[in-house]
């Protein structure tokens, strides 16, 4: 068994106090979630329609945030809203992935929330999804989806 006299211990309590901001400071950062913004979605429009762009392709799967504007749900209860990058008063539903409009993302809640009139800016923030679906239940067609997600007021 080793002994230490206590000025030796208690030295070495205070030394190791005294390193301890040290520590908290070279501890690496959580990760940042990336951000997208909607002048960040497309790469171009052609004759074959909106490219994807390449910031988008390489987010795909990973959580991401945006920032916009909630379009008026369809109904009260959905699981889903329309997030733009202008205030609308009227909800922008797609018959098609052709009449897609570049400056809209639908966000698939994780969990039911409150939603806020259309000239609120909120973040959202959920997982990135791109390429033509149509939901089962709805029959919404959209082109760029975050799922599982959630918002708040910015």
């Amino acid at each position: 068994m080793i002994r230490l006299d206590p000025y030796t211990t208690r030295r070495t309590v205070l030394s190791l106090i005294a390193g301890l901001p040290l520590l908290a400071m070279t501890r690496p950062a959580a990760a940042a979630v990336p951000s997208l913004s909607f002048d960040e979605l497309y790469s171009k429009f052609g004759v074959l329609g909106l490219e994807f762009s390449e910031k988008v392709k390489s987010l795909a799967g990973q959580e991401i945030t945006i920032k916009g504007f909630m379009a008026p749900p369809l109904k009260a209860e959905a699981a889903f809203f329309v997030l733009t990058e202008i205030p609308m008063s009227i909800c922008p539903f797609c018959s098609s992935d052709a009449d897609w409009p570049d400056n809209i993302v639908v966000v698939y809640l994780g969990e039911k929330q409150t939603f806020v009139q259309p000239s609120q800016t909120i973040e959202a923030r959920g997982t990135l999804e791109f390429g033509s679906w149509t939901d089962p239940e709805t029959g919404f067609v959209s082109l760029l989806r975050l799922r599982n997600a959630e918002y708040a007021s910015v």
